[in-house]
């Protein structure tokens, strides 16, 4: 910045000259395109087809975790939403509201986190807005992002889609963000250093699309975990769902943190993972694409889409199950609360 200052000043949020300079140094230099690179007041775009749209916001603390930070967060929060719409994202709307006396570095950290994402992922950041608000109203910085995308002609996953007979299949293990979190808050080392899974998931639906375009429904577990995933999409589709509880990947590591603070793996957040909902014929070929995926290695059918009438004790008010070791039934319940706040 050609100011001599080394912090965010609530001058950088007037709208002045240390504004427009702080715009020019740390965000356009970082995202630079031709749309952004034109500073108007709204990103002109061109797109033809049937979009999908949307829009999420990010608290997170700390700021910077092992595998992440705020910035890919906010990315990768924005890509995976679309993609589990099956769209393919091309644009990102950015909002950031920054804490007076954040450190300009930091602030560059992110922002670089944030291009370095936005490449992997191959969308462009072509609009944005940033506020500075007093110290102690932020706590650092909070991010909010928009994103539209494209939907390929014969692509209509939904959360209503899920079908009786549909094979349940996760991409991953669970858990690894929550708990990457938490080792940070806590100060806790594992055996094996666990990274938090935070990786943008378009490019493995495109290549699960690629296998079959029957894919019912997708949704990345995030908030709520798998938990409320499932319960989501049980509850708008109609059905029931039976997960195999000791089909369930989950890290040692995740394992041990769960046992320690009492935390079901089920409940835990994942910025990296997906759930999908894909007819029984297709399931084969799509988990085996999603296993030559390095995000879908780990790639496992959990369960199935069961018909309530189907009796079984799959009638009432409840829609998720996990069938355990024994043989017996255990309801998965829609989480109320969260078990860690601040994690995305």
């Amino acid at each position: 910045m050609t100011h001599d200052t080394e912090t965010v000043q609530m001058a950088h949020g007037s709208g002045g000259r240390l504004g427009r300079e702080l715009v020019e140094s740390v965000f356009s230099s970082a995202l630079a395109n031709n749309i952004l690179n034109r500073l108007d007041d709204a990103a002109c775009l061109e797109v033809q087809g049937r979009l999908a749209f949307t829009i999420d916001g990010h608290v997170v603390s700390p700021l910077f975790f092992p595998g992440g930070d705020i910035g890919r967060l906010s990315v990768t929060g924005t890509v995976n939403d679309l993609a589990v719409m099956g769209a393919t994202p091309l644009y990102i709307a950015l909002g950031v509201v920054i804490e007076e006396g954040l450190p300009l570095h930091t602030l560059k950290l992110i922002t670089e986190s944030m291009r370095a994402t936005a490449g992997e992922a191959k969308v462009e950041v072509v609009t944005g807005d940033t506020k500075v608000v007093e110290r102690g109203a932020a706590d650092g910085v909070f991010i909010t992002t928009s994103g539209i995308g494209l939907i390929p002609e014969g692509v209509s996953p939904s959360g209503r889609g899920a079908r009786p007979g549909d094979a349940v299949i996760l991409s991953g293990t669970l858990g690894d963000h929550g708990v990457a979190i938490l080792s940070c808050r806590q100060g806790l080392e594992f055996d094996s250093m666990l990274k938090s899974d935070c990786a943008p998931l378009n490019s493995l639906v495109r290549e699960m699309l690629a296998a079959s375009v029957r894919v019912h429904a997708m949704r990345d577990p995030t908030r709520g975990g798998l938990a409320a995933a499932l319960n989501e999409i049980a509850a708008a589709s109609g059905v029931a769902i039976e997960i195999e509880e000791e089909t369930l990947p989950v890290k040692p590591s995740v394992r041990a943190a769960c046992e320690l603070f009492g935390l079901d793996p089920l409940l835990l957040a994942n910025e990296g993972k997906l759930v999908a909902f894909v007819p029984e014929d297709d399931a084969g070929s799509v988990l085996a694409a999603m296993r030559s995926h390095p995000l879908g290695a780990e790639a496992a059918i959990i369960g199935r889409v069961v018909d309530p009438a189907a009796g079984a004790g799959f009638s009432g008010p409840f829609r998720v199950f996990a069938r355990t070791v024994l043989g017996g039934l255990r309801i998965i319940r829609m989480p109320v609360g969260e078990q860690l706040p601040r994690i995305c």
